[in-house]
């Protein structure tokens, strides 16, 4: 039995910095919502997606933005997904430290993109706001925690510690995974334990000679993504990560549905219902493990899924 777990990074984002208060409203709905002319395609199209296959997600909820737009916003995107039976976790994003109305740190005046650039000292407070924020908007317990970007290093891992979250999902070997000093001089592909945090990285495969990816839904064609499970099931892994995001089943415009990516979700949602004797579906409550001791190189996907892939993303911007 393979553990799967379906990721989601839940966000907000004004297509930059300048007149956020005005933009913010608008942001809200289209990234939340997912409104489009066609119909709604976002957090709430996701959630009854998998709950009409029984399935589990783990939502990383964002919640810095609350420092300036304060807790009402969080909270329905809260409700949301408490009303669908679904898990809420921490995700963290520091470019919106600058932005709050009451300083949270006075010195950090610009943009600090990952939360590796903050001290552990740092680190420990800002995952203590986004755990306080979470809790006031109804969330009953805060688990597991990903750094927005995959921004982490092993200084998060102490601070998550600090403030009883035991489970990271941050490791991405595609990006800053590898600079994180956890494991130095090894690609971590599976469940560890660092200290008393147990890491469960991003799934990530080489798609062609020499080049990892990731596997998330709007990159991965279903058949890379089947193909890539049976693989894992079959070399024995424990764990496989996917990542997705609550405004991916959207056109990158954001104003149409991505029927592409929509497809993609909808075939992953019953492959992983048809075949449940072999991939569970999982959240992070009450994560005890396994973990691996000797991590397993990343999986391969066979070529001609990747040209297939490349020709469906091209496909994907014109219909």
């Amino acid at each position: 039995m393979l553990n799967v777990y379906f990721t989601v990074d839940v966000e907000i984002w004004c297509g930059g910095w300048d007149d956020i208060d005005t933009k913010f409203p608008q942001a809200f709905k289209r990234y939340i919502y997912g409104q489009t002319a066609q119909g709604d395609f976002g957090l709430p199209y996701k959630l009854k997606l998998l709950n009409d296959y029984g399935l589990k997600g783990v939502f990383f909820v964002e919640p810095m933005f609350s420092a300036r737009f304060g807790l009402e916003p969080l909270k329905e995107i809260v409700n949301i997904i408490k009303e669908a039976n679904q898990s809420v976790e921490l995700h963290l994003h520091t470019e919106w430290v600058d932005e709050a109305k009451l300083p949270i740190f006075p010195s950090v005046t610009h943009k600090r993109q990952y939360l590796r650039y903050f001290t552990q000292e740092e680190q420990t407070k800002l995952i203590a706001l986004g755990k306080q924020w979470l809790l006031e908007s109804g969330v009953e317990r805060v688990q597991a925690f990903r750094a927005g970007s995959f921004g982490f290093n092993v200084d998060t891992l102490s601070a998550l510690s600090a403030n009883n979250i035991f489970v990271d999902s941050s490791y991405n070997a595609c990006l800053l995974g590898p600079d994180s000093n956890l494991m130095p001089g090894v690609v971590v592909t599976e469940a560890m334990l660092y200290e008393d945090v147990y890491e469960v990285p991003m799934t990530v495969y080489f798609d062609r000679p020499g080049h990892l990816r990731h596997a998330q839904l709007c990159a991965c064609s279903f058949k890379e993504m089947e193909g890539l499970l049976w693989k894992a099931l079959e070399q024995g892994w424990q764990n496989f990560t996917i990542l997705s995001h609550n405004f991916e089943l959207l056109h990158r415009s954001l104003e149409r549905p991505d029927k592409i990516v929509i497809k993609r979700f909808q075939q992953l949602c019953e492959f992983l219902d048809k075949n449940r004797d072999c991939f569970n579906t999982s959240d992070f409550c009450d994560y005890q493990g396994p973990v691996v001791q000797n991590q397993p190189p990343p999986l391969i996907s066979p070529l001609l899924r990747t040209g297939q892939r490349m020709l469906e993303q091209i496909r994907s911007k014109y219909t």
